[in-house]
């Protein structure tokens, strides 16, 4: 197709930075970036026909930016930005600059990113339209009896800041005799993380699951869906496994959300790629929980299972096309998992960790989206996610065992993983037989340790990682922390 546009530059760094420029490149339009010099060298700054380096206080404030980032588009004559995920990709004042600028906004339009990135004002779009809320309380409907009214809302609560995400704030209340004190503490944080102190309560679904729609939206009241994702599998209200399609829903089941989901755009006119996010209870209700206005982290399972390029349309969209097709043309096929290889150690609370990746092979036959390459250090800069790992087969038997595989595959070195414990959570009977929750994680704390290798073990692993790597005999013993890594066999 013709683009109105020659250019992209992707207002973002890591592995959504480089998966945005790949089709950027293959639609034939010119990739550009900003980047940070602390990322060193990167897949997406290899991908890219021109990088420009920007500042900031700290390497985050660099990419938070936006008048620095709209400066550096302006310099490299870029005819649109996209904001990848995070950062300023649901900032509606950004998203008004940029197009203010002259410069095409790959998004939904500002009002959109307004309207859903308030908490409150979402739940009341979507419930004075008919679709399924949760029974709840808003603080400033009348601010002087918000615990009363919850309290008469019933246990378990949870509290919520408006202006939340990332599961920040976020407070379980099942004691009611302790609902001041969580409002207060939920306040807080809302204020510390957002700048908000505004709050929510909602009923607490018990062991609910996670389900969210990839929608399609023209700007002009269509849209379709992509089908739903899974992601019960979280640690502290942060997704770390994702699937399509999700293992709990039945056709009709499916047909119901997906269609609440492809409503719920079509109501606000959404614009471009989004998601719809729904809490699912034990007896088939489901709940609106958020609408996501950007690419998710985990929209690959979707691509995967359609075969439908998320960024293509997004392109697409931003260029004034129609939708690519109408609902009936959209198929899914065969089940697709995404895991999230973090930075981190589990067996110490999931702690974020840093150092050298020595070495990094990428497992063949799999997708493995990565935000760095061999020889570059990890971090404590930015999020501690270094790369997504996306397997496709026949069935989620197959799936499954295509991604156990792939992770076995995976090689790693230098830094403390989440690796192994990715294996030992989807190889859990309840996993593997999709009896998942929210809580699961933490229900299962025993599978984030396990006992370390033997000596010889170890002694095996340093000898093949040096017999792999030239010098790394050296390098381990210059990195104390390395030993740490290898002692618990790239956990």
């Amino acid at each position: 197709m013709t683009y109105p546009f020659d250019s992209v530059l992707v207002a973002n760094r890591g592995e959504i930075a480089a998966r945005i420029l790949r089709t950027v490149k293959a639609k034939g339009l010119r990739a550009l970036l900003v980047a940070h010099v602390v990322d060193g060298r990167t897949p997406a700054m290899a991908l890219a026909d021109e990088t420009m380096m920007i500042e900031g206080d700290t390497p985050v404030a660099a990419f938070l930016d936006g008048d620095a980032i709209i400066a550096a588009a302006r310099a490299m004559g870029a005819g649109a930005i996209h904001p990848g995920y995070g950062f300023l990709s649901e900032n509606a004042a950004f998203a008004r600059a940029v197009e203010a600028a002259g410069i095409v906004w790959i998004g939904p339009a500002p009002e959109t990113i307004d309207l859903m990135g308030d908490k409150i004002s979402a739940r009341r779009f979507v419930a004075e339209r008919g679709f399924p809320v949760a029974p709840s309380v808003i603080e400033e409907d009348d601010p002087g009896n918000f615990a009363a009214h919850a309290r008469a809302v019933g246990a378990p609560l949870l509290i919520k800041p408006s202006a939340g995400g990332g599961g920040k704030g976020m407070r379980i209340v099942r004691d009611l005799d302790t609902l001041e004190e969580e409002i207060a503490t939920a306040r807080s944080e809302g204020e510390r993380y957002f700048g908000d102190g505004r709050l929510f309560i909602e009923r607490y679904v018990e062991k609910p699951r996670h389900i969210e729609v990839q929608v399609l939206g023209d700007g002009k009241g269509g849209a379709l869906h992509l089908f739903e994702r899974e992601c019960s599998l979280q640690r502290r209200f942060q997704k770390i496994v994702e699937e399509a399609p999700s293992p709990a829903l039945d056709e009709a089941e499916r047909q119901r959300i997906c269609e609440a989901a492809a409503g719920i755009a079509r109501a606000c006119d959404y614009r471009g790629a989004g998601t719809v996010e729904f809490i699912y209870g034990g007896g088939g209700e489901f709940y609106f929980l958020e609408m996501n206005t950007r690419l998710q982290v985990e929209h690959p399972v979707t691509e995967m299972i359609t075969g439908v390029d998320l960024v293509e349309q997004q392109l697409a969209i931003a260029a004034g096309a129609p939708l690519p097709v109408g609902q009936d043309g959209l198929f899914r096929e065969g089940h697709a998992i995404e895991v999230r290889i973090y930075a981190e150690d589990p067996a110490a609370g999931f702690t974020p960790t840093t150092g050298p990746v020595l070495r990094l092979v990428p497992p063949a036959g799999a997708r493995f989206d990565a935000g760095l390459v061999e020889g570059e250090r990890v971090h404590a800069a930015f999020d501690p996610m270094i790369a997504k790992l996306i397997v496709h087969g026949a069935d989620r038997a197959a799936a499954l065992a295509a991604m156990d595989s792939a992770l076995a595959r995976l090689t790693l070195l230098g830094v403390t993983t989440n690796i192994n414990y990715l294996r030992r959570l989807l190889a859990d009977p309840d996993v593997a037989a999709g009896r998942m929750h929210t809580g699961l994680i933490a229900e299962k704390a025993g599978l984030a340790g396990e006992p370390p290798p033997s000596a010889e073990t170890l002694d095996a692993l340093c000898a093949l990682a040096a017999l792999a790597v030239p010098d790394v005999a050296a390098a381990l013993e210059a990195v104390p922390e390395m030993h740490a890594a290898m002692g618990r066999w790239r956990n």
